[in-house]
């Protein structure tokens, strides 16, 4: 059977970087050169970075990757890297307007496409053809779609490439791989990290693999994106659809493995089906074993096999299999990869944050010291009247412990003279306390370029229970898809897990285990306004996530009255979530792109 040694890149690409992107682009082919790969796959729009949103609408911007794309071609080449074959997805375009049935928006003028390069040239291209258009995608309003399955035929192997949602849908090219008689499918994706996703993605690609009867190999981009984060865990698996290499999750990584394949076949090609014969690569490369970009793929090819695709002397390779981390794990990892991005992306240095000495604020200071390290975290404790002595000691302690930048700013005095000039009492002075510690933490943010991370979760999110231009200020919100319940989860694993490797507990346990408070009055709780966040945790799961309406919560065992109160919260709370800042997405229906309700709403049916 014939030997592919096949390379995937997970990148970290960021929109619009073309150049940046490109070098990340060119270090992976040396290093997957250096192991002996035939062919190096990288994520669907890796050049670009994903998503690019109605940049696809500027004919400048489609001009600019596809200017990119056929340089990016001839600088592999000039750098002795021409040889070897490379998939890389970016948009193209700008094509003239037109429309295929109901499958996109007749103004689309790009196109969504996977580039093969070989020898300084750009030899085929392969257009997407399911558009996604529901969850946080729009990519049917953007992009033209393609009609045809591309097959790549080297080595005496054929390899099919579809990119994404190609392999998400039935019908269209995925169907025309076994007919192919492809030997390996290969996908190219920009699948965003969910919760529980990979109890569905996996067995996708173990799905397509035993129905094909083919390898397929999974290649995903890396990194965040303003609210998407792109998880990698990169994979391979066999014709029975086994695990034969996997990347690990939140790192860029070059997974490189050795893969026995069916060989091509002589026969009329079905319809819709593109084949191109690429030039097998030179022979002799591989002699150093540079290691990619994380772990090492073993040791390098020491020969190359023949032209036709016959194994020649190899040194054996042991492909990385990595080991999925359990489920807070994972979403730590998630939050704090899509925090440090967007701190990182967008141009900041540091990042500061109101410390009260409870458990958002403390998970979300730990969250930040893991994501740009400590030394760039800057804490500042702003006690009231009302705050407790345990609010300013749990505050104290958390900074000690994470060893970030901590002061303190008491608001009393600039409180007191607002709230006698206007003439404020009740949840009106009670907000003034919130606004005065927003404009605190905006004017340190303006005088020393910190970018203001929101601590509120989810679940306050959902009913309304912040203040607007108060706790809610701030250019970035790491909780605003985790629930309370799971705040408190991660706490006490992320403490686990310090203590296991021996390290100091980020988060003082005071502040895990006291009642949550806004301490706006005396002696307040959260549970003075809410039910108990278990109960209410449980119900926004079914309204939100589930799309449960009233009746049915009710028949769930919900109490009626608590049902008709968090439902009107959660509808009359949407001009506040409209403007609040982003945060990363890790459930299936999070805050912003997910779900789109309108403001100005009168329910006549709330059954």
């Amino acid at each position: 059977m014939p030997r592919l040694r096949l390379a995937l890149a997970q990148t970290n690409p960021i929109v619009g970087d073309l150049e940046g992107n490109s070098g990340e682009i060119v270090a992976a082919v040396r290093r997957a050169r250096d192991a002996g790969a035939d062919l190096v796959a990288f994520g669907e729009m890796a050049l670009s970075g994903y998503p690019i949103e109605d940049l696809a609408s500027r004919p400048s911007f489609l001009a600019a990757c596809r200017r990119r794309a056929s340089a990016l071609a001839a600088e592999l080449d000039a750098a002795g890297l021409g040889d070897i074959v490379v998939v890389v997805g970016h948009p193209d375009g700008p094509f003239e307007p037109r429309r295929f049935t109901t499958s996109n928006a007749p103004t689309a003028i790009a196109q969504n496409v996977a580039s093969v390069m070989q020898n300084g040239e750009v030899v085929a291209r392969y257009a997407k053809h399911h558009l996604p258009n529901y969850s946080v995608f729009d990519e049917y309003r953007i992009f033209i779609p393609g009609d045809e399955l591309l097959v790549l035929r080297m080595r005496g192997v054929d390899v099919a490439l579809i990119i994404c949602e190609d392999m998400w849908q039935d019908g269209g090219p995925v169907n025309r791989v076994a007919s192919a008689d492809a030997g390996l499918l290969l996908v190219i994706n920009a699948s965003p990290y969910e919760r529980d996703k990979n109890e569905v993605r996996l067995p996708l690609v173990t799905r397509r693999a035993v129905e094909n009867d083919t390898c397929v190999a999974y290649v995903n981009i890396v990194g965040g994106q303003d609210d998407l984060l792109f998880d990698g865990d990169s994979v391979v698996v066999d014709r029975q659809g086994r695990i034969v290499a996997r990347a690990p999750q939140f790192v860029p990584h070059l997974l490189v493995v050795d893969l026995d394949l069916e060989g091509a076949t002589v026969h009329d090609l079905p319809e819709n089906v593109a084949r191109v014969q690429l030039a097998a690569p030179e022979t002799g490369h591989g002699e150093s074993g540079v290691p990619p970009m994380t772990g090492d793929p073993g040791t390098p090819r020491a020969e190359a096999s023949a032209a036709d695709g016959t194994p020649s002397a190899l040194t054996p390779i042991t492909a990385d299999i990595a080991v999925v981390p359990d489920e807070l794990e994972q979403i730590w990892g998630a939050l704090v990869l899509g925090l440090g991005d967007y701190v990182r992306k967008n141009g900041f240095g540091s990042v500061i944050l109101g410390l009260s000495g409870g458990i958002d604020s403390s998970v979300v200071a730990a969250m930040a010291a893991d994501a740009i390290g400590a030394s760039k975290v800057y804490g500042v404790s702003m006690p009231s009247r009302w705050s407790s002595d345990h609010s300013r000691s749990d505050a104290d302690d958390l900074a000690e412990r994470i060893g970030l930048h901590y002061e303190t700013q008491a608001i009393a005095d600039l409180v007191t003279p607002v709230e006698e000039q206007l003439g404020l009492d009740g949840i009106a002075a009670e907000n003034l306390q919130a606004r005065i510690r927003g404009i605190i933490l905006m004017g340190l943010s303006n005088q020393r370029g910190h970018l203001v991370l929101t601590t509120g979760n989810k679940s306050e999110l959902a009913v309304g229970y912040s203040t607007i231009y108060g706790d809610s200020v701030g250019g970035f919100a790491p909780l605003k898809d985790v629930p309370k319940m799971l705040v408190w989860e991660l706490a006490r694993w992320r403490n686990l897990f310090a203590s296991r490797r021996g390290e100091t507990p980020p988060i003082p346990e005071n502040s895990i285990s006291k009642p949550p408070s806004a301490e706006l009055r005396p002696d307040q709780t959260d549970q003075d306004s809410l039910p108990e966040y278990d109960v209410l945790d449980a119900l926004l799961e079914e309204y939100i996530n589930g799309g449960l309406g009233r009746t049915e919560l009710i028949a769930r065992g919900f109490d009626e009255a608590t049902v008709d109160r968090i439902i009107s919260l959660v509808d009359h709370s949407e001009w506040k979530r409209r403007q609040s800042a982003i945060g990363t997405k890790i459930s299936r229906t999070a805050f912003g792109r997910d779900r789109r309700l309108p403001i100005t709403y009168r329910p006549t049916d709330v059954a």
